[in-house]
């Protein structure tokens, strides 16, 4: 029998001479224009910058208003049903003035966790959410089950939901912004570490830890929760979890759990005290323990829908992320790859101790009010020649002459560039063979880039043009 979603089905008939707005024609938005032509809803796009020719022939053909401008949510009345991107918060007066008097906050994402007629895996944290989320993608692949992937990564499900079976599986990347105010969660969540980020759009750290907690606080009993135990925060999460907690950890032994052993290299399943041997990193394309965990994650959050082989040949078979320690290209024995994911001092630190070669190491960009001290040291442990640009490059070598302090005999030589293409070009004049020179900025891109994606593949232009 032919199956019928009727969850779907009622949201479409509320629609029905519903006051729509839609707030930002960011890339989860947009498809909600052609959604809405047919259902007989009033709708009004809000924004704060000109649309484009394209998005206004939408707006025209479907008779939608517009509010465009600095000031556009100051007419933001009487709607009975808000779509807000991501990127402006609930928290938004606007918003709650609007919520006080009646109206629907939601997002896009939210409602495919609402709608969705299949299970959903979330998958959070501060690093590693794109990694881990891409091996669950393939692990449920392998086998045989047709998967939906979005959220903060792929394209957005929302017009997807029609397609939906019960037994297909939504997997979704969620930041802190999209979590922020949902009154749903996941079956499976997962939180892959917890640190600093955002504070220049988050009120404060505690605010960020309430927004990433939100991808479980709304399970019941039979939900699971997939956490880091060496994390201090994502540890003490387990406390609030009413489900089932599944830890995983490189650092520790675990008497249930998945486990990344630095002794013998291996991930390892524990039951009830007893590991088993899975993987050699040596079976493993990608690199760097904090990759290792993302699998120790991935494996976690698929245990109960995929036997356990067809998990490890996924895993094996897995290469990895654009932009996330990719590898580029080899020049005169030189390995140049690309890390611009590496937005944060903690997911630099984390690429830096992938490598056991001496490392070149390209920094710096826009600032998230982030603190660099840590990085200092890690990087006096790890870089030889430290290549700096952007607004951050004053943090960054502040901290690391901080740590030289302490350090013994250490030559580290630290060279500011205008840009990412001088930057590439010093890499290439400096680099001997058996050298790594690594793109990992432990910054934002929005100083010289529209995103960390064009940042990265512009050094990959640079780097393929040497």
């Amino acid at each position: 029998m032919e199956f019928i979603n009727t969850k779907l089905e009622e949201f479409n008939k509320f629609l029905n001479d519903k006051k729509i707005a839609i707030i930002g024609m960011g890339v989860s938005n947009i498809p909600l224009l052609e959604y809405f032509s047919d259902k007989n809803a009033k709708v009004t796009v809000f924004d704060n910058k000109i649309l484009s020719d394209e998005i206004m022939n939408k707006m025209n053909k479907y008779g939608y208003e517009t509010e465009i401008g600095p000031d556009n949510l100051s007419k933001l009345h009487g709607f009975d049903l808000i779509f807000r991107s991501p990127s402006i918060l609930p928290t938004t007066p606007a918003f709650v003035d609007e919520v006080s008097r009646g109206a629907i906050l939601t997002t896009e994402i939210e409602m495919v966790l609402k709608l969705a007629p299949c299970k959903v895996i979330g998958i959070t944290g501060t690093e590693g959410k794109t990694t881990t989320s891409s091996i669950i993608y393939e692990i449920a692949k392998k086998a045989g089950i047709k998967c939906f992937l979005g959220g903060n990564i792929g394209k957005p499900l929302f017009t997807k939901i029609k397609e939906m079976q019960p037994n297909d599986l939504v997997i979704l990347e969620l930041s802190s912004f999209q979590l922020m105010g949902m009154e749903i969660s996941p079956e499976i969540s997962v939180v892959t570490n917890m640190f600093p980020d955002h504070l220049n759009i988050h009120k404060s750290y505690e605010e960020y830890q309430d927004a990433k907690k939100v991808i479980f606080k709304h399970q019941d009993k039979n939900g699971i929760v997939i956490l880091n135990k060496d994390n201090d925060i994502t540890r003490n999460f387990a406390k609030d979890v009413k489900g089932k907690v599944i830890f995983f950890s490189s650092q520790k032994q675990l008497k249930d759990g998945y486990v990344y052993d630095k002794e013998d290299n291996m991930i390892k399943h524990c039951m009830n005290g007893k590991c088993k041997d899975l993987l050699n990193k040596s079976e493993i394309k990608l690199k760097g323990i904090h990759n290792y965990e993302n699998i120790c994650a991935a494996l976690a959050a698929t245990e109960t829908l995929v036997d356990e082989k067809t998990q490890l040949e996924a895993v094996k078979n897995f290469n990895g992320v654009e932009h996330r320690l990719e590898f580029v290209r080899e020049i005169d024995g030189v390995k140049y790859y690309n890390d611009s994911i590496g937005t944060s001092p903690a997911s630099t630190i984390a690429g830096l101790n992938a490598f056991d070669e001496n490392i070149i190491l390209l920094a710096g960009g826009s600032d998230k009010g982030l603190d660099y001290k840590e990085i200092g040291e890690v990087i006096v442990n790890k870089v030889g020649i430290l290549i700096l640009t952007g607004p951050t490059s004053e943090k960054i070598e502040n901290a690391t002459r901080k740590a030289l302090l302490n350090s013994a005999n250490k030559n580290l030589q630290i060279i500011h560039c205008s840009d990412l293409q001088e930057a590439v070009k010093t890499a290439k004049k400096k680099a001997h063979k058996g050298d790594i020179v690594l793109l990992s900025p432990a910054s934002a891109s929005f100083d010289a880039f529209k995103n960390f994606e064009e940042r990265g593949k512009a050094f990959k232009q640079f780097v393929n043009n040497l």
